[in-house]
């Protein structure tokens, strides 16, 4: 029943649209771009409608394999690894871990490094297998570094799932963002309110984490793509670690060089990017990626017309099913889970 509600609602989905020592705690011009955009638009908010839907019915986001009963996860202990602990998106990610753990009676662990930091992330991985980790949720700060750590994890018989941000290494399952796609809805969004204050020139800044996260790389690729073909000019992207205070220094330069429009590409830098638009009186377009609090009050204030919100809480939540499904010798499947995207505004928070 749970497999066939989810695949009604995915269907529906798809026709609507025509798609952080080591410290632990226990997101045109032309009338067919214009078409194309809109149902951009349309499956990412078709996608997020039918993955708070499920959630909401106790069904599972887009797990076709065998699914963990609960209490099926008891003596088992899964730890969670993000980039960091600075930001309201892994909150929100841990908080669809404990829901799961709590379901699946399996011991549960946050652990994140204090800013992004390999070294940091890796002595995490270790600690957690030192520690007694079955299996490990990892969202990679970047794509490489961990891979070695992952191997010795894997070797030693944990079983390792990929949340968020991926590592070139085997896993039982990702689940993430389509980042790419949802940089491109950024970079459209901000294309049309350009185009809807009479602005067809001029440069573009992009704010972003590092050269390295696979996710934010994506996203940054995705947003230069909306450019394509125009005469907007989009900067080399400055990067600031997803800190809002350096972000926020890294959007005033980009403002100071006369810039139109700006792009945060994770919660920090949008929050930077937000408060140097409102310093300059919100004279620029700017949007960003991920939903927090301070998102939210950003685009109520008009200093960014949107966020690209994604649902870290799933990704969480599936990826517990995901690990205790594998730990019990389920088929776990399949391969990836996009947990989808919406557009938040602020007619949309309005409502």
């Amino acid at each position: 029943m749970r497999k066939k509600m989810v695949a009604v609602l995915l269907t529906a989905a798809m026709a609507a649209a025509g798609m952080m020592g080591c410290s632990s705690s226990s997101s045109t011009e032309t009338e067919a771009s214009s078409a194309a955009t809109t149902a951009a638009e349309t499956t990412a908010e078709t996608e997020a409608a039918a993955t708070e839907a499920a959630a909401a019915t106790g069904e599972h986001v887009g797990q076709t394999g065998d699914i963990a009963e609960p209490g099926s996860g008891e003596g088992q202990k899964v730890v969670l690894i993000t980039i960091d602990s600075m930001d309201q998106h892994w909150v929100n990610m841990d908080k669809g871990c404990q829901k799961a753990a709590e379901e699946l009676g399996c011991d549960y662990q946050w652990m994140a490094p204090d800013v992004k930091d390999d070294a940091k992330q890796i002595e995490c991985v270790n600690n957690a297998v030192a520690g007694g980790a079955t299996a490990i949720l990892i969202a990679a700060n970047g794509p490489d570094a961990i891979t070695a750590a992952l191997k010795e994890a894997d070797e030693a018989g944990v079983k390792i799932v990929q949340v968020d941000s991926f590592a070139n290494y085997p896993c039982v399952q990702k689940l993430g963002t389509d980042n790419k796609a949802a940089g491109k809805m950024a970079g459209e969004e901000v294309l049309k309110a350009l185009q809807a204050k009479g602005v067809t020139e001029g440069k573009i800044g992009i704010v972003s984490v590092n050269k390295a996260t696979t996710s934010t790389v994506d996203r940054e690729e995705g947003f230069r793509e909306a450019f394509a073909g125009t005469d907007f000019e989009i900067l080399e992207t400055q990067y600031a670690d997803g800190d809002a205070a350096k972000s926020k220094d890294a959007a005033a330069n980009f403002i100071t060089q006369g810039c139109v429009a700006l792009f945060g590409a994770n919660e920090g830098s949008c929050v930077g990017v937000g408060n140097a638009v409102a310093e300059d009186g919100n004279q620029i377009v700017a949007a960003g990626m991920d939903k927090s609090d301070a998102v939210i009050q950003l685009i109520k204030g008009d200093s960014l017309i949107c966020t690209m919100a994604q649902n870290p809480d799933v990704m969480g939540y599936e990826g517990m099913y995901a690990a205790i499904t594998a730990i019990n010798g389920g088929s776990v499947a399949p391969e990836y889970i996009d947990t989808g995207v919406s557009i938040l505004t602020k007619d949309s928070l309005a409502e």
